[in-house]
C-alpha cells in the first residue's frame, strides 16, 4: 500500500493515495513530497527504481524477504550524494515472555522528498501522516525536518518502554527485599535481556543521530542539524537509563543471592545444633542398649529417671551455652 502528501507553496497538503507520476512530482524543486509504503509489493516497489533511480544495493535491503539467520537487525546509515538511505527500527514491548518487537523502517531522504518503507501498519506513521495533513507546517519546513520528526517520534517511543522497565525493576527491587523466589530470578534474567535488546538498537541509531548532527550529509542543514542534536541528547538519556535499571537488576540479583545464601546458612546453623544437642542423648542411649551381660546401671532402682535427668540437664547446659555465644 503506498499512500502520499504533498505540500506546495501557497497549497494545502494534498493526500495521493496509490501510485502516481512521483517522478514528476519529485522533480518540482519547491514541492515537498512524502511517501509512505508499507508491505509494498513487486509493482509498488519498483516505484523506488523507476521514479527515484535509488541505488540497487539500498533498494535490495527494502525489498529482501527476512531471513531467519540474519534476524538480527542493526541500524545504519549510508550516503549516496544525491539522498540517504537510512535503516531504523521502531521498539515495541510486548508480552514479557517475547520480549522487544522491532519494526524496521526504511527511510530515503532527498532535498524535497521523504521516503519510508515498513513492513507493517504502525501507530506512529498514522499519527504522522494525519498531523501533517492538519498542520502544513510539519512538510512546509522541508523535507530534512520531516525526517528529523520521523526520527523524533521513533526515539520518544522508547518512553514507553522506559515505564515499563521502570515498573517492572521497582517490582523487583520490592520482591527481593521481601521473600524472592525463582519467579523473581526469572523476571531479573528476562528484564536483563529486554535491556541489552533495547541497547543493541539503540546504540547503532545513537551513532546515526550523531553523525546527521554533525552535518555530515549535504540534505540536512545547519538550522535542521540543531533539532537531530535534540534527538541525539533524548536518545542518550534513553541508553543511559538502560544502563541504570540494567545495573540496577545486577544489584537486586546479588542481593537475591545473598538472601539466599543467608537463608541456607540460617537452615544449616539450626540443623546442626539439633545435630548437637541430639549428640549426647544419642550417645547415652547407644551405650545403655549395650547387650552386655553384666551392667551394674541396669540394676539400678532410679536408673531410668537419673538417664533422663542426665540428658535433661545436657541439654539445659548445651542451650545455655549456645545462647550466651549468641548462636540461637
Amino acid at each position: 500500500m503506498i499512500r502520499s502528501l504533498l505540500w506546495k507553496p501557497d497549497q494545502k497538503v494534498q493526500e495521493i493515495k496509490g501510485i502516481a507520476d512521483f517522478d514528476t512530482l519529485f522533480a518540482e524543486p519547491e514541492a515537498v513530497l512524502w511517501i509512505d509504503m508499507v508491505d509494498p509489493d513487486d509493482q509498488e516497489s519498483f516505484v523506488l527504481t523507476h521514479d527515484f533511480h535509488f541505488h540497487p544495493l539500498a533498494i535490495e535491503d527494502v525489498i529482501e524477504e527476512e531471513d531467519t539467520i540474519t534476524e538480527l537487525t542493526r541500524s545504519k546509515i549510508d550516503d549516496y550524494k544525491n539522498y540517504i538511505y537510512t535503516e531504523f527500527s521502531i521498539a515495541d514491548r510486548i508480552d514479557p515472555d517475547e520480549g522487544l518487537k522491532l519494526l524496521e523502517v526504511y527511510i530515503f531522504l532527498t532535498k524535497n522528498t521523504v521516503v519510508t518503507v515498513h513492513d507493517e501498519h504502525h501507530r506512529i506513521f498514522n499519527y504522522l501522516y494525519n498531523r501533517a495533513i492538519r498542520d502544513e507546517r510539519l512538510m512546509s519546513r522541508g523535507a530534512e525536518f520531516l525526517f528529523h520528526n520521523l526520527l523524533d517520534v521513533m526515539v520518544d517511543n522508547y518512553n514507553s518502554i522506559l515505564e515499563y522497565f521502570e515498573r517492572e525493576v521497582d517490582t523487583i527491587e520490592k520482591d527481593v527485599l521481601e521473600e524472592p523466589d525463582e519467579e523473581t530470578v526469572k523476571k531479573i534474567f528476562t528484564l536483563r535481556r529486554d535491556i541489552y535488546d533495547l541497547k543493541r538498537v539503540a546504540l547503532p541509531q545513537k551513532e546515526i543521530l550523531s553523525q546527521i548532527s554533525r552535518r555530515q550529509f549535504p540534505q540536512i542543514t545547519d538550522r535542521a542539524a540543531l533539532y537531530f542534536r535534540d534527538v541525539l541528547d533524548n536518545l542518550t538519556r534513553v541508553i543511559e537509563l538502560s544502563e541504570s535499571h540494567r545495573d540496577t537488576l545486577i544489584s537486586a540479583l546479588e542481593v537475591y543471592f545473598s538472601n539466599v545464601s543467608t537463608k541456607t546458612n540460617e537452615i544449616i546453623k539450626v540443623l546442626t545444633i539439633f545435630t548437637v544437642i541430639l549428640m549426647p542423648p544419642t550417645f547415652l542411649v547407644g551405650m545403655w542398649g549395650m547387650n552386655f551381660r553384666f551392667m551394674p546401671e541396669l540394676q539400678w532402682k532410679y536408673g531410668y529417671v537419673i538417664f533422663w535427668a542426665i540428658i535433661v540437664i545436657i541439654t539445659l547446659i548445651m542451650i545455655i551455652f549456645f545462647k550466651r555465644k549468641k548462636w540461637i
